[in-house]
């Protein structure tokens, strides 16, 4: 906590457990700093957490005062340090932090150092999410055979796991089975007022999942970071930032009936992603946010990281008080919140003054209506009614298919025999934090299974239905409204808690369909309830993917197809043998309203929470060892010491230049962090399945490329492994290839790196826009560093892959505008010299030399996106977790 009280602002504040001390924001308005009662409520967070911290050291008044005197239509570029209060991690990118807190440990060791001083300072929770895979499915058996599953194919990882849970302070872990992180999150993990040593203040945090900004919903101010930045954080570190624009989106009137909360954030992306709000701060005003529930602010704010916000904030106000109530938060609690952010000036009302901001839009929620988005980006929307026409396009101008009828293929499962075609629904998934966590959508689809059922409709044999709620509570509700049978009859059964199809954990197809799909060219469809849709991303039989509601999911699962206009076409026959349109067995907001009421209440919450840390028989029996120093085994092939701090030098060497670098990757726009370190399947003809196969592991028990994020020699073999990545360097080719440039041969990505690594050559990669948008992957900024690339020269970068980059000593830089590599006539078989010294500056410009292999040069200027001066130690140092070290290992 702060220091001196520079500013004085240290008051006191009653509450229902007793005082409690806080520091005021009114104290600066007192003293004539700044128009703090106009500030967007994002901003006043990130003041009160200066204000708070002032140490003169990390945190100075001038800090505080350049935030206070915040300017909307040029905010001033300046470092922000921000002290989150806590981090939230899931384990596909919580394994690997946990790894390098480890391996911290035994680098400290080396220095001669106490590996004590390597824990966590800031509370961290790891929710386990991300490694159920639905491999049963539609059987009353799904989630024990799941569950099962998940624990044989994680046992190490789950070990590590435990280890860390009792040798590292300050950190707990949410065991599998439980919820979705965000959801945990929600519902659980956030206080909204955090307290510590008597001192009051606003809940903030940094997790290692881009989606981590569901948490605004709530009025808490959080973003997703790499798993590198969020372990510095753990280590003390703040964060820092330059100073945000922010965009303010009002919202006005309420969904007309019909429309969900999902269809207005598709609508929402769509609107942003327009607008262009790529590292800007997105704060939700106006009257309609009365109007709106704290669950359908939730479903917004989750999908910030789609619409390429920092955060989408939405302030502390009356329903925020209600949801905590609703959720089985206790009255001192909600107490705490409401008599808080009333005294901070931070609790929003219809009569509260409207905040200035940097931008703005304005949406009337009427207007909404119900849409998809794909077939390969969140911000792709296509009203329902236009769908059918839509996918005629996309199967053209996607995927080069000029006849829809072109391709029928005959197909026997499961006693049945059928036809698969270009637009087949192979997939329908109800998952992801994004809606699982609202009991809107989740009641509706229930309803709308129950009168499709009634009807008596069912799935198309050939859709692999799967219901993957966010917490159990879901299960109860669900239960208790009696919804669950009709969803199982119509296949959607519970395969688990967690993110399973949104992260690409869908399970193998049936071997037939995808035999079928792979063997005849189809273009299969998925439609899924979740936030993401990339390509290779929900399943490598799938090439169209599409985002919709839960009870969408549900209607197109009945549909079989998304070759159909739902508004017009029916979705079957009854028992009687009429036609049956979606506007048949679509919910009114009474039945869904009536159906939550009845069935969701406080003690849910309560009770499925109170037990949330305990976990199954299963959980309980893993032994993880003990000691502060974790036990590396040689033989693991999901657990090792990462080769990042080894033999580290106690000082770094001066900043130099990069010259006689080749191109390893060349890639076009919208590269995403699944093209760069997948998450999904692992091929067994690929470097990572060669790998695991000669270290005993056959293919079946491969797991995934996330699930392995513990064992740097299985990522870096599978960094730019994407069956989808197409290298311009390899044209005519997908996945992870690339030309050996010295010979001119086709070879894997992973063995060309070891050629040019054995000839001391350095390497870059050359990208369009938007390069590693997508999760925070830190794997991906890892994997480029393991692999020898030294520089990243795109067109534009996405905020946190941009940060990772630097995180691991990696330099990105930036083509002028106007410029890229197709106007500078680069191919990528070009050496390149990139001119650095010691005194590198933040966002200075670089001089770049390419030259051709007829001695030909080309001569530009690149914008350095080491944007701040501490990204710049930290570059120097060859890495954010490398100047902590050193900076522990000498205190």
């Amino acid at each position: 906590m702060a220091s001196g009280n520079p500013f004085g602002a240290e008051s006191q504040l009653k509450t229902a457990d007793g005082e409690l001390s806080y520091f005021r924001l009114q104290k600066l308005i007192d003293d004539g700093i700044g128009e703090i009662e106009t500030l967007p409520y994002s901003i006043r967070v990130l003041l009160e957490s200066c204000l708070r911290n002032v140490d003169g050291f990390v945190v100075n008044e001038a800090d505080v005062n350049n935030l206070a005197n915040w300017s909307a239509e040029s905010p001033n570029p300046v470092e922000i340090p921000f002290k989150p209060g806590r981090v939230v991690l899931q384990d596909f990118t919580g394994v690997p932090a946990v790894v390098d807190l480890a391996a911290l440990r035994s680098a400290m060791v080396r220095l001669g150092g106490d590996p004590q001083k390597i824990n966590p300072l800031v509370p961290c929770d790891l929710v386990i999410d991300h490694s159920v895979q639905v491999d049963e499915f539609a059987t009353r058996f799904s989630l024990q055979h799941n569950v099962e599953k998940e624990f044989e194919r994680n046992q190490e990882r789950y070990q590590f796991l435990r280890w860390g849970q009792q040798a590292l302070n300050n950190f707990s872990v949410v065991p599998p089975a439980t919820g979705i992180v965000h959801q945990v999150n929600l519902e659980y993990l956030a206080k909204v007022v955090l307290t510590k040593d008597g001192v009051a203040y606003p809940d903030s945090l940094v997790g290692t999942d881009s989606h981590t900004t569901m948490i605004n919903g709530l009025g808490v101010v959080g973003w997703g970071v790499g798993g590198i930045e969020a372990e510095a954080v753990m280590l003390g570190q703040p964060i820092y930032m330059l100073t945000p624009e922010v965009v303010g989106f009002k919202l006005t009137g309420g969904l007309p009936e019909g429309a969900t909360a999902t269809d207005l954030v598709l609508r929402i992306v769509q609107m942003l992603r327009e607008h262009g709000v790529v590292g800007k701060f997105v704060e939700f005003y106006g009257p309609g946010l009365s109007n709106m529930s704290l669950a359908d602010r939730a479903t917004i704010a989750n999908m910030a990281p789609e619409y390429g916000a920092t955060i989408g904030f939405f302030p502390v106000d009356d329903e925020t008080l209600n949801y905590m109530r609703r959720t089985g938060r206790t009255e001192a609690e909600v107490d705490l919140v409401d008599r808080y952010y009333k005294a901070q000036g931070l609790f929003r009302t219809d009569s509260s003054p409207e905040p200035r901001f940097t931008s703005g839009l304005q949406l009337d929620l009427s207007t909404v209506e119900v849409s998809l988005a794909g077939p390969k980006r969140p911000q792709d929307r296509i009203a329902l009614t236009e769908m059918k026409s839509q996918w005629h396009r996309d199967l053209s101008e996607t995927f080069g298919k000029s006849d829809p009828s072109e391709t029928s293929v005959a197909v026997e499962y499961d006693n049945q025999n059928f036809n698969l075609e270009d637009g087949s629904v192979v997939i329908a998934a109800i998952t992801s934090c994004t809606n699982t966590s609202n009991p809107s959508v989740m009641i509706g689809a229930g309803l709308l299974a129950k009168k499709a059922a009634e009807k008596g409709l069912t799935r198309k044999p050939w859709v692999k239905t799967s219901l993957a709620p966010g917490s159990r509570v879901v299960t109860d509700y669900l239960e208790k409204s009696g919804l669950t049978p009709y969803l199982d009859q119509l296949g959607f059964n519970l395969v688990g808690y967690g993110c399973t199809t949104c992260i690409g954990n869908s399970g193998p197809l049936p071997q037939p369909i995808s035999k079928a799909i792979n063997e005849n060219d189809i273009v299969a469809s998925a439609v899924l309830s979740g936030n993401r849709n990339f390509e290779g991303r929900i399943s490598p039989d799938v090439r169209a993917n599409y985002l919709a509601s839960p009870p969408l999911v549900v209607a197109y699962a009945l549909a079989g197809t998304t070759d159909i206009d739902l508004s017009t076409d029916p979705l079957g026959q009854d028992q009687a043998g009429n036609d049956v349109f979606l506007k048949d067995l679509w919910p009114s907001q009474a039945e869904v309203n009536a159906a939550m009421e009845s069935s969701i209440t406080p003690e849910m919450f309560r009770e499925q929470y109170g037990k949330a840390t305990e976990g199954s028989p299963e959980w309980q029996d893993i032994n993880g060892g003990d000691g502060d120093i974790f036990a590396w085994d040689e033989k693991s092939t999901y657990v090792q010491e990462p080769p990042f701090f080894v033999d580290m030098p106690t000082t770094p060497a001066p900043i130099s230049s990069i010259t006689g670098a080749r191109v390893l990757v060349s890639v076009g726009d919208s590269v995403t962090t699944d093209h760069i370190s997948p998450a999904g399947a692992i091929k067994a003809d690929s470097p990572a399945g060669k790998y695991l196969q000669e270290n005993g592991v056959t293919p079946q028990n491969f797991n995934s490329y996330g699930s392995r994020r513990g064992n740097d020699r299985v990522m870096t073999r599978g960094t730019f492994a994407n069956i989808r990545l197409s290298n311009l360097l390899a044209p005519g080719t997908t996945g992870g290839v690339t030309t050996y440039l010295p010979t001119g041969d086709q070879t894997s990505i992973y063995e060309a790196s070891l050629k040019y690594k054995e000839a001391g050559t350095p390497l870059i990669v050359l990208a369009g826009g938007d390069y590693g948008m997508g999760s925070s992957r830190d794997w991906a900024a890892k994997g480029t560093f393991l692999l020898g690339i030294k520089a990243v020269i795109a067109t534009s970068f996405e905020r946190i892959h941009r940060s990772n980059l630097v995180g691991m000593g990696v330099l990105p830089l930036q083509f002028r505008d106007g410029e890229s590599r197709e106007e500078l006539g680069l191919d990528g078989t070009e050496s390149f010299d990139i001119e650095l010294d010691d005194d590198l500056k933040p966002g200075q410009a670089i001089r770049v030399t390419a030259t051709k292999a007829d001695g030909t040069q080309v001569l530009f200027t690149a914008q350095c996106r080491v944007d701040t001066p501490v990204e710049v130690e930290y570059y120097r140092n060859g890495g954010i977790l490398h100047k902590v070290l050193r900076d522990l290992a000498q205190s």
